[in-house]
């Protein structure tokens, strides 16, 4: 699967949210992470900021912050009046408003494209996207997706799935997956049939209570590892 950047909604996540998302502990911060399909988030500028160890892998990083940011600039404000229009769909508790999402999300690309360049040339941003990801097995502690698996469920195949997280677990030592939920706000029908497959393969699967939630009902992540990690 190959993406253009006309194909391609940039919608980046803040730091904070990263961790309430993925219930990352002060432990797990500290340990090699990989993020699938970070596109424009604030997380890997911050983390890095803050003295972690952190790859974010997307096919977005094929292109420079100049197209990047226009590409978010065309896109802000559809996503914003869809958001508008849908807005029962979402909790409004830490994020208080539709204005007040757009400052945040605004911010964290704003933090992401600050820090894109340097990034890039430190290795921190590489091109890739699942299932097949450019990097050597067991290079990292922990591997990230945020918004891309389950949630794209209309358009990507259950095989598609197992295949992305098989790949995930190839290169990392554990697994977190988060929201479980489609764009629709239904749990994702693909979930029970890969849950299924990894557990016959020997691997811890398991779905875990997250303390974060703002697509209505999403407040759960998937974690898959085939051994404990340091931190958790």
């Amino acid at each position: 699967m190959s993406y253009t950047l006309d194909q391609i909604v940039p919608w980046g996540r803040s730091y904070d949210e990263y961790i309430s998302m993925f219930a990352l502990t002060n432990a797990e911060l500290k340990l090699g992470i990989l993020g699938c399909g970070d596109g424009p988030a604030r997380f890997n500028a911050e983390l890095t900021r803050r003295g972690g160890r952190v790859i974010s892998a997307d096919p977005i990083y094929a292109y420079d912050a100049a197209q990047i940011k226009s590409r978010i600039l065309a896109t802000y404000e559809t996503v914003m009046a869809q958001t508008r229009q849908n807005k029962d769909d979402f909790v409004w508790e830490a994020i208080s408003s539709v204005q007040e999402l757009g400052r945040v999300r605004m911010s964290a690309m704003d933090g992401f494209l600050s820090d894109y360049e340097s990034g890039k040339s430190a290795g921190r941003y590489i091109t890739g996207e699942l299932p097949s990801l450019p990097f050597a097995s067991g290079g990292f502690d922990i591997a990230l997706c945020s918004h891309f698996l389950f949630l794209y469920s209309d358009h990507l195949s259950a095989e598609f799935h197992l295949q992305a997280l098989q790949e995930m677990l190839r290169v990392a030592r554990q697994v977190r997956v988060f929201p479980l939920l489609t764009l629709a706000g239904t749990r994702s029908p693909h979930l029970d049939f890969v849950m299924q497959q990894l557990a016959r393969q020997g691997l811890h699967v398991e779905i875990r209570r997250v303390p974060y939630e703002f697509q209505r009902g999403g407040n759960e992540m998937l974690l898959i590892s085939g051994q404990p990690i340091n931190g958790t």
